[in-house]
């Protein structure tokens, strides 16, 4: 049954005043028959207490009020002055921004009261309220009841202890957790005060992460410079203290410091009950840093995959090299370096990166070996071995070799953290991330080299230079569709034949790589080879698709334009034009004509014919006709008909467009503008290779 309780008290300025403001809180929940908020209670009214001595000075007021659905505490202090209402995490070892904090965590309702002559917080629980909000990630301070109030023998004080309800445990950082269980010891034992530190083996040496009582107590000086909150002016005397440690498996380590006040000596079973407790603060510890470890795991995992998908995608060394130092900074270390093995069997920096992008030129400087024998010895000792070498100041970190189908690359260098040591898992990763990087590099370059070969074979397979004659010239243009490792199967070739004579032919081979380009030059080949011979082009046709029949791949076949060119007495060029299943060149005459006119300019010449290496039988149809003065002949393959913009193709009709503007123009420019217009119908690479050659009668000067 719930019954209406009001208690309202003065206490102190004094370390004892927040047990006895607990204590009075737990009397009315117990009274009004609402013990089930008393952790919350308890918790939210020993900081806000606390707080107020330590930081107010001044007497406080406690206002306890129970009705039949809550409890509303206010607390109340007499210092002049705005309350801080930061709800920004504070720092961890800090004794001040953190009872509105928690107010703010846990209770149903809170706000503020102000007055002439004080000021105060109050917070409201109700029961069957909403539950608390997710915890915050940054610590604050829990306090407990006390221990005359909680337990009634014994027994009660040990359960009382070591014992934190578990929905209460939940809500709870390690911090607040570890300080809960600070207070609790404290008052059984009745040390004034104290403190937990932990050593996580991370580099930064023993730290504080719980404290509790400061008023009254003098200065503490914590390890690595984490120093406790200043003592009060007149208390800077030397207090007496305690240690106990705290039972952590290795490499962990850590301890309770625990201070006396001079009225107030520790218990007989100090050490027993002190014992206890570090055995509880550990299980807390050990528990946070597992579940810490196997949070940390996961990142680790999805930062490799992340890391492995970036490096998948690059094929191009430089950027491979790059990307490596931009992955590791600032998440592994403070700056990171690539030295690669050059032609002469070298360590060179290859790429580096400094999360201080001011301290990049001194680092570039020192990792060049010029200046620092010992970190050169080092890196060649990493290049060489098959594990991590540090390096000396003051490029302190760590190396690991890059290795890659079981070669060594060069090394993966990684400077520490700007505050600690590389921790173990550190170390791991960056063994991880170095084999990554090097199969990354390796994929690389062996791309490149494949790169290289095929552009290689490409312009194998395509004239080093064109014919020149006086009167006649000759152009042409090339775009593959692929920079990278396939050849094109389109080919262009003028082959002289004679005086005044040439040999023009242009084709698109089916397919692309390795088996197209082999098929592009069995045609080239075969062509020069049957010309030569003096066979006419359409016996050159039949015997061609011949052969490549006899390649006993019937998935590849081959679309020709030939033309063979003589000079004529006039100055005219003869032209026998033969068509396999290629599209009809263009015949572009000076000074353009209109669209509709009766002979239109641009015109397609020939007759079309079979391709070759379909069919047992071709059937092609050589015509003749002449080039005056003037005249050009323009051959292109279906990269330039067929290119895409979205549905729309750039079309035969586009192509007699800029042939007409281009009517009287130079070969060379010709061959250029079109396919300038033919890239430019659209921003996408070209999907098909594209192939431009032309013929130009050059008019003779009057």
């Amino acid at each position: 049954m719930t019954t209406a309780v009001h208690r309202r008290l003065r206490l102190p300025a004094d370390y004892r005043s927040p047990a006895a403001a607990r204590a009075a809180v737990r009397e009315v929940l117990v009274e009004s028959g609402q013990s089930d908020l008393l952790d919350e209670a308890l918790l939210l009214t020993t900081e806000l207490s606390t707080n107020g001595v330590v930081h107010a000075g001044t007497d406080l007021d406690v206002d306890i009020a129970a009705d039949e659905r809550g409890v509303t505490v206010t607390v109340t202090d007499y210092r002049g002055g705005p309350i801080e209402t930061n709800l920004l995490t504070p720092d961890e070892t800090a004794e001040h921004g953190r009872g509105l904090l928690l107010v703010d965590q846990f209770a149903t309702s809170w706000g503020t009261t102000h007055d002439p002559t004080g000021k105060g917080v109050w917070f409201r629980l109700e029961r069957g309220g909403p539950p608390a909000r997710t915890r915050y990630g940054q610590p604050t301070r829990p306090r407990p009841e006390s221990p005359e109030a909680a337990a009634t023998g014994p027994a009660d004080a040990l359960v009382w202890l070591v014992h934190v309800p578990e929905d209460l445990r939940q809500r709870l950082t390690l911090p607040q957790l570890l300080s809960e269980l600070l207070l609790r010891l404290c008052e059984v034992i009745g040390a004034a005060g104290g403190a937990v530190y932990v050593d996580a083996s991370d580099g930064r040496g023993q730290r504080m992460v719980a404290r509790q009582g400061t008023a009254g107590l003098p200065v503490v000086e914590a390890p690595d410079g984490i120093a406790a909150p200043e003592a009060e002016p007149e208390t800077t005397e030397s207090a007496p203290s305690e240690s106990v440690p705290l039972p952590l498996p290795r490499p962990l380590s850590g301890r309770i410091e625990l201070h006396t006040a001079p009225d107030a000596p520790l218990t007989e079973s100090w050490h027993s009950l002190a014992q206890l407790s570090a055995e509880r603060m550990t299980i807390a510890i050990e528990n946070d840093r597992l579940r810490d470890m196997d949070r940390a795991r996961r990142s680790w995992l999805t930062y490799l995959a992340e890391a492995s998908e970036l490096l998948a995608q690059s094929l191009d060394v430089e950027l491979t090299l790059a990307l490596v130092p931009q992955l590791v900074v600032p998440r592994l270390g403070e700056w990171c370096a690539l030295h690669v093995f050059d032609e002469f069997g070298d360590l060179s920096l290859a790429a580096s990166t400094h999360a201080d992008e001011g301290a990049l030129p001194l680092l570039r400087r020192l990792l060049s070996g010029r200046d620092e024998e010992e970190l050169a010895d080092r890196l060649a000792e990493a290049a060489h071995g098959d594990g991590v070498v540090a390096l000396p100041r003051p490029a302190e970190g760590v190396a690991v070799p890059l290795i890659a189908r079981g070669g060594v690359l060069g090394t993966l260098s990684v400077g520490r953290p700007p505050d600690r040591l590389h921790a173990p898992d550190d170390v791991t990763i960056i063994s991880d991330i170095a084999r990554r990087a090097a199969l990354a590099i390796e994929n690389a370059r062996i791309h490149a080299e494949r790169a290289d070969v095929s552009q290689a074979f490409q312009r194998a397979l395509l004239p080093s230079a064109l014919p020149t004659a006086d009167g006649v010239t000759f152009a042409a243009e090339y775009e593959p569709a692929s920079t990278g490792t396939d050849v094109g199967g389109d080919f262009y070739d003028v082959l002289e034949l004679g005086s005044d004579q040439w040999l023009m032919c242009i084709g698109d081979v089916c397919g692309k790589g390795a088996q197209a380009a082999a098929l592009t030059g069995v045609v080239r080949d075969v062509i020069r080879v049957l010309v030569r011979d003096g066979r006419p082009l359409g016996r050159i046709v039949e015997l061609l698709n011949q052969t490549l029949l006899d390649q006993h791949d019937g998935n590849r076949y081959c679309t020709l334009a030939m033309a063979v060119v003589a000079r004529a007495a006039d100055g005219a060029l003869e032209i026998e034009l033969c068509l396999s299943g290629h599209d009809k060149p263009f015949l572009v005459r000076p000074g353009g004509g209109p669209e509709g006119g009766e002979v239109p300019n641009p015109e397609q010449v020939g007759e079309c014919g079979t391709a070759v290496g379909l069919l047992p039988d071709v059937t092609v149809t050589p015509v003749k006709f002449r080039l005056a003065p003037g005249d050009a002949l323009v051959f292109f393959t279906d990269g330039v008909t067929e290119r895409r913009r979205g549905t729309t193709l750039f079309g035969h009709h586009r192509l007699r467009r800029e042939l007409r503007g281009l009517a009287g123009a130079p070969a060379a420019t010709i061959a250029g503008k079109l396919t300038d217009a033919v890239l430019s119908f659209t921003a996408d690479p070209p999907r098909d290779d594209i192939a431009v050659l032309v013929l130009r009668n050059e008019p003779t000067a009057p």
